[in-house]
């Protein structure tokens, strides 16, 4: 029960980066490897938020979620649009996209050195300890899970009721075609973007409410969110969504059960073996 409802915490945050990932990847085609650091951009906030300026976590998600937002919109417009207009909607974008965001990620990760140090950071935010069907967890662990349950399920209805979701799976599924029934491209794009920062930037926020981490630790959620959109399937919401949860089992079985030292290790092999054995996700693509 102790691995089940740990899992399940840490598979909501893992659930929720992925979400922004695929979304990113499946709708505007842009493989964004410096996704991690926006995530950890968002955690330093949120720390600097709560001890310099006394703003509870849960507030600073007010702040940090829309400031996501606006930053993905710039990065878009300033870095993607010119290799989206240099590719020709070819296959093309996915290479430059990598190359370009993998410089990217150096840039962030150099800014985060430079203003927040490298040592580990951590915040003392509602620790104490909450029974869970006979488990003790810590509050600030269940709040987190309780934001990324509320905004991955939000966005996941949005996409798969609204018109505005339509128009997002459109684009995903023929961005070719979509211009015929007067859907802008490129906007589409430029929202999906946004909306994958904006994402990063609110499970930055869970991660620092419970999780020490550092500011070389992106590349470490980058992996982990690829891993996840692999295994769901590209642009497969609630296939995401359910191998999020599930990794997070994964991780905390092997850590409980096994050896901490073995997470990251049983992580890439579920990586390798999804790859080798169904490259189109256990849950197979679709938008």
């Amino acid at each position: 029960m102790t691995t089940l409802i740990l899992g399940l915490v840490l598979g909501g945050t893992y659930a929720l980066l992925a979400l922004g990932l695929t979304i990113q990847y499946g709708i505007a085609r842009i493989m964004n490897l410096a996704y991690g650091e926006i995530t950890l951009a968002a955690a330093f906030v949120l720390v600097f938020l709560f001890q310099a300026a006394g703003i509870s976590p849960l507030a600073a998600i007010l702040l940090v979620g829309p400031l996501g937002y606006a930053i993905g919109w710039a990065l878009y417009a300033v870095m993607m649009r010119p290799l989206v207009a240099r590719s020709g909607g070819g296959s093309r974008l996915e290479v430059d996209s990598i190359l370009a965001t993998f410089g990217l990620l150096f840039v962030i990760q150099g800014l985060l050195l430079m203003v927040f140090g490298s040592n580990f950071t951590s915040i003392a935010y509602l620790d104490q300890g909450i029974s869970v069907f006979g488990v003790t967890v810590a509050l600030n662990r269940l709040l987190a899970f309780a934001v990324c349950v509320i905004a991955g399920g939000a966005l996941t209805l949005a996409i798969s009721r609204s018109r505005w979701g339509l128009v997002m799976r459109a684009v995903a599924l023929t961005p070719s075609s979509a211009p015929l029934v007067g859907i802008d491209v490129n906007r589409v794009a430029r929202q999906a973007f946004a909306l994958g920062s904006a994402l990063a930037a609110i499970g930055g926020t869970s991660v620092a409410m419970y999780q020490t981490f550092s500011a070389t630790d992106g590349v470490v959620f980058t992996m982990k969110a690829l891993v996840i959109v692999i295994m769901g399937g590209v642009g497969n919401v609630p296939g995401v969504l359910v191998a999020g949860f599930a990794l997070g089992l994964v991780e905390t079985f092997v850590a409980t059960m096994i050896d901490p030292g073995l997470t990251l290790a049983a992580t890439f092999a579920i990586f390798l073996g999804v790859l080798l054995w169904r490259p189109q996700g256990i849950f197979g693509r679709r938008a």
